[in-house]
């Protein structure tokens, strides 16, 4: 969209998008039912980065919601007086805005896509960084993507001239997108097949084509100076498009802050979906035609990302099998003079783990599906002997296949005194269950694909008993998700708007 006195976007302005399933469930979930071509064409435009590669848009997928902190548009130009007072964002001039992405969700849809779940991930969180470019390589995951993005636009401009500005703030937010997926990936320990962003210009265009958002919060909330929110009164509330924008950029004032903020931006995803499937938007083409203007606008995806198989799968989506949480942390710390959450990314990795791949019911059947371990039938595990025992490489995989893993190369390696059990992006979990089996520690590698783990015997190597990596740990060992704290627990309600702070 273009305004008097803007530059044209390359794809609209950058800012928050911790709100981007309300797009894909209003510009994506539109498209279903055999509308006419130009919607689907639509549809079809949405896109396009090649920061990452691309996983299946059918069938159980992991999607990263994320957006910026940002007051200028993708070229790099601050946008215009008018539109950050109207989105109540300070002007860069003022000290505020960046390209940090202050807002994380990723989001599993399982195969079939009637049931999904998302984790809010705090931006303070204080991370090992992965796939980022320049000498920072620790600090707030929100900080990833800024880093990355500074980086190669200094390297660009450094090595040609030949690029225009436009060109550099393009490959420079590349860059950031694909630190951003990395570092999600190794906190997470799963993989992450799609993205997407929105940003507050989009955002604030996306719930005035909506006519704003039905909210529920506990209690009256003084006004706030820095989001412009404000509510006379607790309970249900129709909020405008200018206060649904300031609904979920609020923070301060909050008893919990970002973390209490989380817990909005996934009570507006709610109500959005529920909104669009009770107030008659899906049978508005008017409606429709102007949240896909929108979206093309100011959505960005991955190219890969087919939205018209993705959301033939997610008609049976609803705001009452969408299920928001936030991933915990261990407390508050000052780390490099910042303000951070310590977490701790073992316990994470379980928690995403095992919530989005639970282990099957318990079964007495001796089929592989009995003994799987959390996740287990998504992880495929090469072998290769390097040890005394001729054979072995073989019957380790034969009982890694039979408690659920997908079975990969097996073949032999240079000798080795001791085993080793590498794993790729997705596959910590299972890496880390394996590995005890054989009294050793998982490591990362980038050598080792998403999704595999690469178990490397060596001369101390012996047969697992079948069903051992399964019971590994005892069955009190699964993590929980917290239910208390400042990240709270279970985000929902029935009617599709949760009651939030």
């Amino acid at each position: 969209m273009n305004r008097t006195g803007s530059p044209a976007p390359l794809w609209g302005a950058a800012g928050k998008a911790g709100y981007v399933l309300s797009c894909i469930a209003a510009a994506l979930v539109l498209a279903i039912s055999g509308f006419s071509y130009f919607v689907i064409k639509d549809v079809s435009d949405i896109g396009g980065s090649h920061a990452i590669v691309s996983g299946p848009s059918i069938g159980a997928q992991n999607i990263l919601l994320m957006g910026l902190e940002s007051r200028t548009d993708w070229n790099g130009n601050i946008l215009p007086n008018d539109v950050l007072k109207n989105l109540h964002a300070a002007e860069i001039a003022a000290g505020c805005g960046g390209n940090d992405t202050n807002t994380l969700i990723l989001i599993h849809i399982p195969a079939g896509g009637k049931k999904a779940i998302g984790f809010s991930i705090p931006r303070d969180d204080w991370v090992s960084f992965a796939g980022t470019l320049g000498t920072q390589q620790v600090g707030k995951i929100d900080q990833a993507y800024g880093v990355s993005l500074a980086a190669k636009e200094s390297e660009l401009r450094q090595q040609t001239s030949a690029l225009n500005q436009d060109q550099i703030a393009f490959e420079g937010n590349e860059a950031g997108r694909a630190a951003t997926v990395a570092t999600v990936e190794q906190l997470t320990g799963v993989h992450i097949d799609h993205f997407a962003e929105l940003n507050l210009d989009g955002f604030y265009e996306l719930a005035k084509v909506l006519g704003g958002v039905e909210v529920c919060l506990n209690h009256p909330v003084p006004y706030d100076p820095n989001s412009g929110f404000h509510a006379t009164h607790a309970g249900y509330q129709h909020l405008n498009a200018k206060m649904a924008l300031a609904f979920v950029r609020q923070r301060d004032g909050l008893t919990n802050g970002d973390l209490d903020r989380t817990h909005r931006q996934q009570a507006f995803l709610d109500s959005v979906m529920q909104q669009l499937r009770t107030q008659g938007v899906l049978g508005d083409l008017t409606k429709i035609q102007a949240l896909l203007s929108v979206a093309k606008q100011y959505v960005i995806t991955d190219a890969g990302w087919n939205l018209l198989d993705f959301v033939a799968q997610m008609r049976s989506l609803t705001s009452g099998n969408l299920t928001f949480r936030t991933l915990p942390i261990e407390g508050y710390q000052t780390i490099d003079g910042q303000a951070a959450n310590v977490v701790n990314p073992s316990r994470i990795q379980q928690i995403v783990q095992e919530t989005f791949y639970p282990a099957p019911g318990a079964s007495t059947s001796s089929s592989p599906s009995a003994h799987a371990t959390a996740g287990s039938s998504q992880v495929t595990v090469d072998v290769y002997n390097g040890g005394n025992t001729a054979g072995l490489a073989g019957q380790v995989s034969a009982v890694l296949v039979k408690d659920g893993y997908k079975k990969g190369k097996v073949g032999n390696t240079s000798a080795l005194a001791t085993t080793q059990v590498l794993y790729g992006t997705g596959a910590s979990a299972s890496a880390g269950k394996i590995a005890s089996q054989f009294g050793v520690t998982a490591t990362a590698s980038t050598a080792v694909a998403a999704g595999h783990v690469k178990v490397l015997l060596g001369a101390d190597a012996t047969l697992p008993a079948s069903g051992a990596t399964a019971s590994a740990s005892p069955s009190s060992s699964a993590v929980p998700v917290p239910s208390t704290g400042a990240q709270g627990g279970t985000v929902s309600a029935k009617n599709g708007i949760p009651c939030v702070d």
